[in-house]
């Protein structure tokens, strides 16, 4: 399937399954509390091995099926489990690994305004990149795209509710980076979601 032709996703409420993503089911998953939804986007960035673009080795991270072997980095994440909801790849496809209404393992020990353990309540994003290396136009594009979809299936969401794993884990975690420009993202959704919508 060509994904590059969606300009429309759309998260079915039932399922917490986005259309047109490709569907790769991680085991890395499990029930959010009870009467918690989403209500906070964590962008994250990611390349493996480490400043590598392209390769399958993020897809078999979050299926745990990473050959440990392949690389000397790897040595250091083994056994590992963790997973997003959503990966973008640079050429700018979407990958779900976990379905939107349930919990992802991708933000570890975090804390946004207060509230601990992000991974209850948040959406994690992985985007393919570098805290160094500018992201793509392709990755931009179907970012703004999903996280319109994602504040037209859940409320609770806002512009105001999107962090880095930088944010919330600052002691951690550096990812995305200098190189995700934020005010791009902002501006660019902002004219996404106060557009009229095609019912």
């Amino acid at each position: 399937m060509n994904l590059e032709i969606c300009t429309n996703y759309i998260v079915n409420p039932d399922t917490g399954l986005i259309n047109s993503a490709v569907q790769v089911p991680s085991p890395n998953q499990d029930a959010r509390p009870q009467g918690v939804k989403p209500e906070l986007i964590l962008i994250h960035g990611i390349s493996l091995p480490p400043g590598e673009f392209g390769g399958a080795a993020v897809k078999s991270l979050f299926t745990n099926s990473l050959d440990w072997t392949t690389h000397p980095y790897y040595t250091q994440i083994k056994d590992l489990l963790v997973s997003a909801h959503l990966f973008i790849p640079r050429q700018g496809q979407v990958v779900q690994f976990v379905p939107l209404d349930r919990r992802a393992w991708h933000a570890g020990k975090s804390s946004f305004q207060g509230r601990e353990s992000c991974n209850d309540f948040s959406i994690g994003i992985e985007l393919e990149g570098t805290d160094e290396v500018p992201y793509t136009d392709e990755q931009y594009t179907r970012l703004i795209l999903i996280v319109d979809a994602i504040f037209d299936a859940y409320p609770e969401m806002s512009i105001r509710k999107i962090a880095g794993h930088c944010d919330v884990s600052p002691r951690r975690k550096t990812d995305p980076g200098p190189a995700f420009d934020w005010l791009r993202m902002y501006d660019e959704l902002k004219t996404r979601v106060e557009a009229p919508k095609n019912k």
